[in-house]
């Protein structure tokens, strides 16, 4: 009889699956957070050159504590993305809509 894997007490493995769309990913470059007192607000928008409209491209609503662990996982990642590729410059953050400079026109 095959003796079976005991896995640690306490330790469940999760098994997560990821479709062939969601892992192309969508861009964003601005996001804007809200919150309540139970949840958290995430809106991922693109804004692009010489438009002032932009599109909320994903929503993710996190609870408070989903969104504290969230929060110390990004800056674990940054912390070792910049110890291996150096300092991410911060850049202040400019007015919306945002200007990418002159629009063309036909």
């Amino acid at each position: 009889m095959a003796e079976k894997e005991e896995q640690p007490q306490g330790q469940k493995q999760l098994n997560i699956e990821l479709d062939e769309q969601t892992a192309e990913g969508t861009y964003s470059n601005l996001a804007i957070i809200n919150h309540s007192v139970s949840e958290f607000v995430v809106d991922f928008i693109s804004v692009m050159p010489g438009r002032p409209k932009g599109k909320v491209k994903s929503r993710i609503i996190l609870t408070p504590q989903h969104a504290k662990k969230f929060l110390k996982a990004l800056n674990d990642n940054v912390k070792r993305f910049e110890d291996v590729h150096g300092h991410i410059k911060d850049y202040d953050q400019p007015p919306i809509p945002m200007n990418f400079g002159p629009t063309g026109e036909a």
